[in-house]
């Protein structure tokens, strides 16, 4: 494709090229630089793309994208520009979007893209929506915090919402493959790095707004602005679906232009559902005066599920066989995903890893059992907010019976750190019914081992996850095989 062709829209402020260059992929990680490529050097969180200009030029970059002019002559200095074009933009990294975007054909605008923006239910709800219409015949694609999908052939994932480049490659993927929808996560972060600048959602879906992710928006405020800008950005001729059961639910789509669709759970709405019944292997729920038996259990699934009706009746689903396929739904992995084991003990995965999501979860499981112990195991991330961990102490303290505070992904935090911080959020009696265990599998141990016959163990945090950073070590960690060698050992 033509160098002019790619640029266009991007923001270019100067170039002193014709545009008639080729070039044959574009890149902004100057490792990926081929013969030929456009290297898009973006100022990211972490690192200087700018700083990487002479590896990209030296590997057979023949065109380089910029913001920075000096930092950009200082790296091309004695470097023969004859056979390089350089273009000057005000933004690299809205640059970088609306190039991938522009290289891969604008391949959003050739399916129905839906993207879920939110603190909690994201996964959930993606995977579910992708699922669902699966089950409906069609071909789909998904991106999401577990992994990537393009029909049903997998590939894993590194954030909750990739590179710009990465998604727009991958969404070409689907077109190729027939995909006719496609279901993604949007993290606030992604929106605050314009990783989803220039793609074309046909919905976007608002699940609820609490506490995480200040270790980078510092302020709640901030947060919520990210979150915000998504829905600000919806065109006219998509849905804007929000949850107004959620405080910030009506301040996410005040000024979007896209058609408004609310659903509730509490308050009159386009669409509401109730729960009219629970337990372990399910919940009854009457969605829009029908009722349905789901696979999913908990209010923040009916949240979730109501969602997904919600998307799908606005995608072109017909209300019957929407609710017949969502009857059909299971939950996402590591999502209240549920083991048995002797003595009737019953331990649940959940991804919950913020105040909010970890209090869903053990309400749920109290409701549904309200007589047994109820066991919660937790840790914080490292690295990350701290400003939750006590927080998430005092959840404990109040829904829990016993408690056992261990690790999480501690990256370069010590866990030690990390379990004082935690330690904070108790009271003399949290305290009194809580253990300090570091490492996460003996933990996990324990907690099987002493617990009383019939409890209840919730394993907070780690949810889908198979691995533990320790460091910057990413090192192999399954609970579900570490419960089920415990389970083991107990016959």
């Amino acid at each position: 494709m033509k160098l002019s062709e790619i640029i266009t829209g991007c923001g270019v402020i100067s170039t002193g090229a014709d545009g008639k260059r080729e070039i044959t992929s574009i890149c902004s990680d100057s490792r990926k630089v081929t013969e030929g490529s456009l290297f898009i050097a973006v100022k990211g969180y972490a690192s200087d793309g700018h700083n990487y200009i002479a590896q990209a030029v030296a590997s057979g970059a023949r065109a380089i994208v910029f913001e920075d002019r000096a930092a950009a002559m200082k790296q091309l200095e004695g470097v023969d520009l004859g056979n390089i074009d350089l273009v000057e933009v005000g933004n690299s990294r809205h640059a970088v979007a609306i190039i991938a975007d522009n290289f891969y054909d604008h391949p959003s605008s050739k399916m129905t893209l839906v993207g879920i923006t939110g603190t909690n239910g994201k996964t959930t709800t993606v995977t579910l929506l992708y699922n669902l219409f699966m089950g409906l015949g069609y071909n789909c694609g998904l991106l999401s915090t577990i992994a990537n999908y393009v029909g049903k052939k997998r590939s894993e994932t590194a954030n909750t919402t990739a590179d710009p480049i990465t998604i727009n490659s991958l969404m070409a993927e689907m077109v190729n493959a027939g995909c006719a929808y496609c279901f993604m996560e949007v993290s606030s972060i992604g929106v605050e790095q314009e990783r989803v600048a220039g793609l074309r959602f046909k919905a976007g879906i608002f699940s609820n707004l609490t506490h995480d992710h200040l270790d980078y928006h510092k302020t709640f405020a901030e947060y919520l602005r990210c979150k915000k800008l998504f829905f600000d950005s919806l065109p006219e001729d998509a849905f804007a679906i929000t949850n107004i059961d959620d405080r910030n639910g009506l301040v996410m789509v005040q000024n979007t232009k896209a058609k408004v669709v609310t659903y509730s759970l509490k308050s009159i709405a386009d669409h509401n559902a109730k729960v009219i019944e629970e337990s372990f292997d399910g919940m009854m729920l009457k969605i829009d005066g029908q009722e349905v038996w789901t696979k999913l259990i908990g209010q923040h699934n009916a949240y979730n599920l109501l969602a997904i009706y919600t998307a799908a009746i606005c995608c072109g689903a017909q209300k019957e066989e929407a609710l017949i396929a969502l009857s059909k739904l299971e939950s996402a992995p590591g999502r209240l995903e549920t083991l048995r084991g002797p003595k009737g003990i019953s331990v649940v995965i959940d991804y919950a890893h913020t105040p909010d999501a970890m209090e869903n979860v053990l309400k749920t499981l109290r409701d549904i059992e309200p007589e047994k112990e109820l066991i919660c195991l937790f840790g914080c991330g490292g690295d990350r907010d701290k400003t939750k961990r006590p927080e998430m102490a005092a959840i404990a303290e109040k829904m829990a019976d016993r408690i056992i505070v261990t690790s999480d992904n501690s990256r370069t935090e010590k866990t030690e750190d990390i379990l004082e911080d935690i330690k904070a959020g108790f009271s003399k009696d949290g305290l009194r019914k809580s253990v300090f265990i570091g490492d996460r599998k003996e933990a996990i141990r324990s907690a099987i081992m002493f617990a009383p016959e019939g409890a209840t163990i919730l394993l907070a945090g780690k949810g889908h996850e198979t691995y533990q950073i320790i460091g910057t070590e990413k090192r192999h960690f399954d609970e579900r095989e570490i419960v089920g060698e415990v389970f083991d050992s107990m016959k």
